[in-house]
């Protein structure tokens, strides 16, 4: 039987449809192991989340670990990565571009972003929200600020945020100055060209130690807003996102589980059939998210669990203190939203 031109182009568009974006696309996760480094996103101005140091070149701060841990999964050394630093303006563009292969850079999960911008966003690592900072005698509380110059950065939910809210307190006369990234923020609100520094209120914690003079910034009780930050990748890459995602979720259910680096090698000796599993001692749960055997193992070896992660950054003994104690950053047992899925 002879068949039309017309049918067989038809029947191959019919087959390839069927393959799906697999066929189409070849994962992230196996390109960056074909590579042997990770490309990472990640912010250079924030300290505690994303810092660079000009003197020595090193990239250090909660997310920057993020970037370490998919590192050590992959490759069994936390180091092999490469760090691109990304202002907020072009952050989600270089997910989509390719030109790094996930972001760990303080952005909120939105539906807007989840929906509109061409990524899929990974775990929540840091629950946060917006708050505002001023100088000791300015005001006690927002309601004081309704005649203020706002400072915040381009291209951010902050920037959405606190014009919502002026909006919605009819403070016809406040204004909302941006600049591209936090630094700069920073120095214009020093500098006496606004009268609140607006951000994330981690942010702010970060900026005033960093300050000249810490004591004399003050950071307001109010929360304006919900930010739950999380790393992203390019969207339609269930491999590559499915591979991360569980990558954090190690660093949380091995702090549910109490494991940290200095008793792991303890917990390779165990008999739980549970922390086996989790550990990579039995199964094949490594296996079947394209990840080594032992990939939990070695992020936890290499960064440690969630806590300890947050304790190097936000921890008592840190310059960025951030109680974790009865907030939503807290383990799911001790009233907080950090909460694994069973590895299982």
């Amino acid at each position: 039987m002879k068949l039309s031109k017309l049918t067989v182009a038809f029947a191959i568009g019919f087959f390839l449809a069927t393959l799906g974006p697999a066929w189409a696309q070849q994962s992230r996760l196996d390109v960056v192991k074909n590579r042997g480094r990770l490309v990472c996103g990640v912010n250079a101005v924030l300290p505690g989340f994303g810092f660079l140091d000009q003197k020595t070149g090193k990239y250090t701060g909660f997310d920057v670990e993020f970037c370490r841990a998919v590192s050590a999964a992959l490759f069994g050394d936390p180091d092999r990565v490469d760090y691109v630093p990304l202002d907020a303006r072009v952050r989600f563009q270089a997910v989509q571009n390719g030109e790094v292969d996930v972001a760990f850079r303080n952005t909120t999960v939105t539906a807007n972003r989840d929906g509109a911008l061409g990524v899929d966003f990974l775990p929540v690592t840091f629950y946060d929200g917006q708050g505002v900072m001023v100088k000791k005698g300015r005001a006690n509380s927002l309601r004081e600020l309704q005649d203020a110059t706002f400072c915040t950065t381009q291209g951010t939910t902050n920037e959405k945020n606190i014009t919502d809210y002026i909006r919605a307190q009819r403070w016809r006369n406040a204004k909302v100055l941006t600049f591209e990234d936090g630094a700069k923020v920073m120095n214009a609100f020093l500098q006496g060209r606004c009268d609140a520094f607006t951000a994330d209120k981690s942010q702010l914690v970060g900026y005033r130690a960093t300050a000249p003079r810490p004591e004399e910034l003050i950071i307001l009780k109010e929360t304006i807003s919900k930010e739950p930050l999380a790393g992203f990748v390019r969207e339609n890459d269930s491999r590559w996102r499915d591979a991360l995602s569980w990558i954090v979720y190690a660093t949380i259910q091995a702090e549910e589980y109490g494991i940290t680096q200095k008793n792991l090698d303890q917990f390779l000796k165990t008999d739980s059939p549970e922390i086996r599993r989790f550990l990579g001692l039995e199964g094949t749960l490594g296996q079947d998210l394209g990840l080594p055997r032992d990939f939990v193992v070695r992020v936890i070896r290499a960064v440690g669990n969630y806590g300890e992660i947050y304790d190097r950054f936000f921890g008592a003994k840190s310059p960025f203190y951030i109680p974790r104690t009865g907030t939503l950053n807290a383990l799911q047992r001790y009233g907080g939203l950090m909460y694994s899925p069973p590895f299982r």
